[in-house]
């Protein structure tokens, strides 16, 4: 499995899995979780990536129970997990409605309750899961640059920021942001024109893609997409789902796609893409046919 390097002592396994959907599982015991772990080291995949608020706050303990039965995991992997979203529920039963919170104290208390909860006493990256319309960027990057220099955090990043979003929090930061981590897909392809790819393209930001396959539309195969996608797997041999990773990771940008199957299957295929190497003619003819016309949004002469 690929790998990019983030600074001289983090890198990322160039596919991760994400565990937004872990606590959504039928079977939650940490015998099967560890299952899914090892399918994925075994592939190559070592980055994990989290989020406090994901499970309504349960995924992260889940994924520290697995990590308990196997402690000598913890030196095989990068986790990776957010803060910043409090939504009214058992940890915040005092919110009166959803919100977000980059202030210092909360990314520090929600820092200590993801360490105490996946088992660990450092985090090889911290995200900022949303641009907070309230964010004061000196507090909340001064908080992040401590976090770094005691050693609870290794790298720092953002999510779902747009540019001008970045460059602010950036601003005020003596640690560099080495992530955002947005949606693209072929069912969300607008960061390819809006200028969020380019930008951390410039920059040499890694980019990685959440929902890469469109929250499963991708896998159903309809419209011109899906036959696109279903023409190409069957002359390639491989799923619909490698075909529409292989697109991004086809991108020179070296985009980090995030998987989230629970399907023990599935994971087992997750790396599949990495050995379909797409050509510039077919990686247009996909992104042509995500358009509900069939042509791109502009008209070529």
């Amino acid at each position: 499995m690929e790998r990019i390097n983030l600074s001289s002592s983090t890198s990322l396994s160039r596919i991760v899995y994400g565990m937004w959907r872990l606590a959504e599982d039928t079977n939650v015991s940490p015998k099967h979780i560890l299952e899914k772990i090892n399918i994925c080291l075994e592939q190559g995949i070592t980055s994990f990536d989290q989020a406090a608020v994901y499970g309504l706050y349960t995924s992260e303990a889940l994924f520290g129970e697995a990590l308990k039965e196997n402690r000598s995991l913890r030196n095989q992997i990068e986790i990776i997990t957010k803060c910043g979203i409090v939504n009214p529920s058992s940890r915040y039963s005092n919110a009166s409605v959803s919100h977000y919170d980059t202030s210092r104290e909360h990314i520090f208390n929600s820092v200590d309750a993801s360490l105490k909860n996946m088992s660990t006493d450092y985090l090889d990256m911290l995200l900022i899961h949303r641009q907070d319309p309230f964010m004061d960027h000196f507090e909340t990057g001064k908080a992040l640059d401590d976090l770094v220099l005691s050693g609870k955090v290794k790298e720092v990043g953002v999510s779902n920021f747009r540019p001008w979003d970045f460059d602010l929090l950036q601003s005020a930061m003596k640690s560099k942001l080495v992530t955002n981590q947005i949606e693209l897909s072929l069912a969300a392809t607008d960061g390819f024109t809006n200028g969020d790819l380019a930008f951390h393209q410039e920059r040499a930001t890694t980019i990685m893609a959440w929902s890469p396959l469109g929250g499963g539309r991708l896998m159903k195969g309809k419209g011109p997409l899906g036959k696109v996608l279903s023409k190409i797997a069957a002359n390639q041999n491989v799923d619909i789902a490698a075909v529409a990773v292989a697109w991004l990771l086809a991108h020179p940008a070296k985009i980090c796609p995030v998987m989230g199957t629970n399907n023990l299957d599935r994971i087992a295929k997750i790396s599949e893409a990495m050995n379909f190497r797409m050509g510039r003619e077919t990686w247009f003819e996909l992104y042509t046919a995500s358009f509900n016309d069939g042509e791109l949004p502009w008209r070529l002469p």
